[in-house]
């Protein structure tokens, strides 16, 4: 079991101990070059001295217990050594040798044993290329690298060695803090890492690169610590495709999962999610300069038409509002900016007040005065080898002026990445405004910092995820007249019915009142309507005859219910058992058409009420819930009592359920309630 104190000592080491030739001293190089002040002991059985240190043969021979170490040895050998440290009671080991899990049966081997040396050490990789700090100068890395000391920035924790390394070497003025590549992750994980990175004050926001979730409880308990230190967390995940599935499990023998449950994941952490690099470091500099947002009503300010229009047409793809400038900032526009100019939201200022300092920055104080929750000022920088960039940098005088003095959430943002040189962008970040670096991402990023603002209002009350139970091995199906009973003890309406036989059926429907549903009643037909064991709307006895005698062979115990009518739209809610997340919940449109329809959200026990709103309004059929032209709205109260009672069963049986269906849920005009029209339950059999 690796202890906090140990992750302590091998994130911030008094003494390393570096083991390998070439690659060791190349680390030796780096730490220097990074301003380590600490001891760095080389060990190395055959040589004398590496980059003029002299060399100790062992771990023996080593004058103290290391803090630190970083192995670049053969994988037998890393073994060894980490066994060696293990007993002298070392801190932690950077590993950096391939051939484990990644590599097969025999890898996987391997790893088992490294592990089981570990001890109680923490252990970065193997398979993984370092671990860089730059805000205190430690640099466990085998390679060249881009960062540079900071005093606070942000933190990345990537399972890709190579895009750990391109990331530093970013050209857009993100502050990296720490850079962790953890490769297989075999002794300590992703959740422990981010846990010691918000024992630091100075780490801003944490970036996160998966391939896999391998710890989804214990990741989402350091994720709702991150919401309530308001300390945001971004993801980039990939796997997403079959491709990017097997290409993950080649590199470091991680499980992608289910992409929707990664998803779901992420929504309830409140782990905002991107899908390419770029968009992962621009949202990460703007989490650093402005934090998480309360809310995403932003203002747009540039000189073209055309970028006004831009910036618009994505921020409607990304949920962001654009209001119009409130009416007494629009009006002293109009006077600054003279009748030719259209104030509005997003804003073309035209090219009148080009280059004129003064009166650029009477224009921005207005803009940013105007109290949204973010602003945004468009401007590309010419390349200042071909061309005069006197009238940009006045531009750039004049937001600055403006920002001093209103204090407002403000982000300078080029249409194209190389638009904000570097000395533009090293200005804007000194003095609190976030220089972005492409439109989309920039709008991308203040859609994340949105939906991490709203986790954190919602942190307190937030839980994290159910412990995953084993999967278990047989399955038995209840009948549907067992599974409607099991549910309806915990609340799950259904209709008023009762089993019968085939020479009883016609009394129990006459009790029942026509019209009626008639089901063949068996624990083997998971869709009974497919062949034949289902048969709706029987106004009279003659029907239910003939319905009985047409699903003669299928059962000898028959289900009649009350027909339900006048259902405003039919819902499924599922659950399922995942190997890595437990148990999932589906809500989405139901009926027969599910499938084809595919209308879904699915959710992670535990569930709140206000999750379980939340997912039925992002669903395509919510305007038919809410009450589409005029017709009746559902019952939407109904509904979310329904969703929590299964979650409550769900949960009460998590070790046992394997799988359960309601569908269809009948949803009636509101105050009339929801039904349950159908029940499907799979448990695990007793043998």
């Amino acid at each position: 079991m690796v202890t906090t104190d140990n992750l302590r000592r091998l994130l911030n080491p008094r003494h390393i101990a570096v083991f390998g030739g070439d690659a060791a001293a190349e680390v030796i190089r780096q730490c220097r070059q990074a301003g380590f002040g600490g001891r760095i002991w080389a060990v190395h059985p055959r040589r004398q001295s590496i980059e003029g240190l002299t060399c100790y043969p062992n771990t023996a021979a080593l004058p103290e217990v290391p803090d630190a170490a970083f192995l670049a040895v053969p994988r037998e050998a890393t073994v060894k050594v980490l066994a060696e440290l293990a007993d002298r009671g070392a801190g932690g080991a950077v590993c950096h040798a391939s051939g484990f899990a990644e590599d097969g049966p025999t890898g996987a081997a391997w790893q088992r044993e490294f592990v089981d040396a570990a001890g109680s050490m923490a252990v970065i990789g193997p398979n993984c290329i370092g671990v860089l700090d730059y805000l205190d100068g430690v640099a466990l890395w085998a390679d060249q690298h881009g960062g540079q000391r900071v005093d606070r920035g942000v933190a990345v924790i990537t399972q890709s060695g190579n895009l750990g390394q391109n990331m530093t070497m970013q050209r857009r003025s993100l502050p990296l803090a720490r850079m962790v590549t953890v490769g297989n992750a075999a002794v300590t994980g992703v959740a422990e890492l981010v846990s010691a990175m918000l024992d630091d004050a100075r780490i801003t926001a944490i970036g996160l690169h998966l391939e896999g979730i391998d710890d989804p409880v214990g990741l989402s308990h350091v994720a709702l610590r991150a919401l309530r230190q308001r300390v945001p967390i971004v993801v980039l995940k990939t796997g997403r495709s079959e491709l990017g599935a097997k290409a993950n499990l080649s590199h470091t023998s991680s499980l992608a999962g289910a992409d929707v449950l990664c998803d779901a994941f992420f929504r309830r952490t409140g782990i905002a999610r991107v899908d390419q690099v770029g968009a992962f470091l621009e949202t990460l500099k703007f989490l650093h300069v402005h934090g998480a947002l309360p809310d995403a009503r932003i203002a747009s300010a540039s000189c073209s038409g055309g970028e006004a229009a831009l910036v618009a047409d994505l921020a409607h793809e990304y949920g962001i509002e654009l209001p119009p400038l409130p009416e007494d900032t629009a009006g002293r526009l109009r006077t600054l900016l003279g009748e030719r100019v259209s104030v509005a939201n997003p804003l073309d200022y035209h090219t009148y007040i080009w280059g004129d300092l003064d009166a650029q920055r009477d224009c921005f104080r207005e803009f940013l005065g105007a109290e949204f929750d973010t602003h945004l000022l468009v401007l590309d920088v010419p390349r200042e080898d071909r061309c005069s960039t006197q009238a940009w940098h006045t531009t750039v005088d004049a937001v600055l002026s403006a920002h001093r003095d209103t204090g407002a959430r403000t982000c300078v943002v080029s249409s194209l990445p190389e638009g904000l040189p570097e000395l533009v962008r090293t200005r804007l970040l000194a003095e609190g405004i976030a220089p972005m670096q492409g439109i989309a991402e920039c709008l991308g990023a203040v859609a994340a910092a949105r939906r991490i603002g709203l986790a954190q209002k919602a942190a307190d009350a937030a839980l994290p995820l159910d412990a995953v139970t084993g999967t278990p091995a047989g399955t038995v199906q209840l009948n549907e007249w067992d599974g409607k009973r099991a549910l309806a003890e915990w609340g799950v309406p259904v209709p008023p019915g009762a089993l019968a036989s085939a020479a009883t059926t016609v009394d129990v429907a006459r009790n029942i009142g026509f019209p009626v549903v008639v089901k063949a009643v068996s624990g083997t037909i998971a869709h009974k309507s497919e062949v034949g064991g289902v048969w709706l709307g029987l106004a009279d006895e003659s029907q239910v005859r003939d319905a009985v005698a047409g699903m003669a062979g299928l059962s000898e115990k028959f289900l009649v219910e009350r027909m339900v009518q006048d259902a405003v739209a039919e819902l499924i809610i599922g659950v399922h058992r995942d190997t890595q997340f437990g148990l999932a919940l589906t809500i989405g449109a139901g009926g027969t058409m599910v499938e084809l329809l595919n209308d879904v959200t699915t959710l992670l026990p535990p569930v709140r009420r206000e999750e379980i709103g939340a997912a039925l309004r992002s669903l395509r059929i919510w305007p038919l819930l809410e009450g589409f032209r005029g017709r009746a709205p559902g019952d939407v109260d109904a509904i979310i009592d329904t969703v929590e009672a299964v979650a409550g069963y769900a949960r009460r049986y998590a070790s046992t359920l394997r799988e359960l269906d309601v569908n269809p849920l009948l949803v009636l005009p509101e105050g009339s309630g929801v039904v349950a029209a159908d029940v499907l339950i799979r448990l695990a059999s007793e043998d």
